[in-house]
């Protein structure tokens, strides 16, 4: 069942989200290529969600062992932060969710540490821009087609590949809510969009194959050909005047 939230509701999610937001500028801002390790950077990010009065969505979600999900160069999602040192030229994933008087709300940004090729700076680019423009669908009306049409178009005409074994979410007093939100599909598919709706958008793209792979934790997902990825997302509420971001520092 999808849930429609009021005003108010959505209000206590964007407080959520502004933590989020904030928690994403001081954790990438504390990366420092060659000595910061991820599991520092998990530290900052639990410093800072829990000093701003928040819950870490992600620690003990089904069994998860860290706030932050944190991956470097292949890795698509739910990276789980270790020793390893992030060097100049990777790229960093960084995943926060918090909740906040029972309410969450969850971001990623992908980053990219010193010097890093064309190539590279090309595959962001372009990921974040397919967020943009699937965002820009989130309107009353539209369909959940509507959006994973458009982001799975923009990638692919760019030579990227949309991973498919992975979608965005409803989000609201639970992490995870109805509607799924794929990154890929036909645009007249899907829930019909309401005002209330509050979802993740969340596009991942690979630099090569859209396949990917689970590691022997159970969690990290990896691209299947060694090749990068790129992770970009934000927590959405559909209003009756247009799509609204929850997850940033200002309004």
């Amino acid at each position: 069942m999808i849930v429609l939230k009021k005003e108010s509701e959505i209000a206590k999610m964007r407080e959520s989200g502004r933590i989020v937001a904030k928690t994403m500028r001081i954790v990438s801002e504390a990366i420092d290529p060659g000595k910061t390790t991820l599991l520092e950077l998990d530290a900052i990010a639990n410093r800072v969600i829990t000093e701003s009065g928040g819950i870490p969505s992600f620690l003990g979600y089904r069994g998860f062992p860290a706030s932050a999900c944190i991956g470097v160069n292949e890795v698509v999602v739910h990276g789980i932060p270790d020793e390893t040192v992030i060097q100049d030229g990777d790229i960093v994933k960084l995943d926060f969710g918090v909740i906040l008087d029972g309410w969450h709300a969850d971001s990623a940004w992908t980053f990219a540490i010193g010097t890093v090729p064309e190539n590279t700076k090309r595959l962001l680019n372009v990921t974040q821009e397919s967020l943009v423009h699937g965002i820009a669908k989130a309107r009353p009306g539209n369909r959940v087609g509507e959006i994973s049409h458009t982001v799975q178009k923009y990638v692919e005409s760019n030579g990227y590949g949309i991973v498919r074994d992975l979608v965005g979410h409803g989000i609201g007093r639970n992490l995870h809510e109805e509607p799924s939100i794929p990154n890929f599909g036909k645009p007249k598919s899907g829930p019909v969009l309401k005002a209330g709706m509050t979802f993740c958008i969340e596009p991942m793209v690979n630099e090569g194959t859209w396949k990917v792979n689970t590691l022997d934790d159970g969690w990290t997902v990896v691209t299947a050909d060694g090749k990068l990825s790129a992770h970009f997302e934000h927590t959405v509420a559909v209003t009756q005047s247009g799509p609204v971001i929850l997850t940033s520092e200002v309004d």
